[in-house]
């Protein structure tokens, strides 16, 4: 069977969310979804006193474990129209990978949340595509045929580079069903294409 790692930070939650959809899209692919997270780096306090979700229920990954999977998904939060730092910090630790060649020649993708509707969803997305070009990987974005990205009735993410959310400033609004069902498209692709590399 093949198997899909989904890796993401959460601060609050709704990375987290979109991972647990993204779940569900490998699974409707016939495919395991195996969802971990990456290690806080903001100290425990800090992290408390800035309402971090620390208690979350996927166990963090080891950077060399990576080679055991077919295919990927990377979600994180938008920094200032980059990865949050923490997936950065993991995806820094991939050298050996990388010097032998793991990851080469399977699918990757990502996807990301933001504050607001223009919070560097898509600077975000395309420089994670840089490390996972780097490594080899088949980069794996959202078609056009996920009909739900081109909707103007709603405030929505998604974009041809990757599933999104916006969150909006205070973090107070969840992942719309408009961009669940996007990440869910997202995933079930890439499982699918993984499961036709790895044939």
């Amino acid at each position: 069977m093949t198997k899909i790692l989904i890796l993401y930070y959460s601060s609050y939650g709704h990375v987290e969310a979109m991972a647990q959809a993204a779940a569900e899209g490998v699974r409707a692919a016939g495919a395991e979804a195996v969802v971990k997270r990456v290690p806080e780096l903001v100290p425990e306090d800090a992290a408390r006193k800035a309402g971090i979700k620390l208690d979350q229920a996927a166990p963090v990954a080891d950077p060399q474990e990576l080679a055991e999977y077919d295919g990927f998904l990377f979600g994180t939060p938008t920094r200032f129209g980059n990865m949050a730092a923490e997936m950065k910090n993991f995806l820094d630790q991939t050298g050996g990978l990388w010097f032998a060649g793991k990851l080469i020649g399977k699918p990757a993708g990502a996807f990301v949340s933001t504050a607001t509707q223009h919070g560097g969803q898509e600077s975000t997305l395309l420089t994670f595509h840089t490390v996972l070009l780097h490594h080899g990987m088949v980069v794996v974005g959202l078609p056009y045929s996920a009909q739900g990205q081109m909707t103007m009735s709603e405030i929505s993410g998604g974009t041809p580079y990757g599933a999104s959310t916006l969150a909006a400033g205070d973090g107070s609004r969840q992942p719309s069903e408009n961009e669940l069902a996007l990440m869910r498209f997202q995933a079930e692709h890439l499982a699918k294409i993984a499961a036709k590399l790895k044939a």
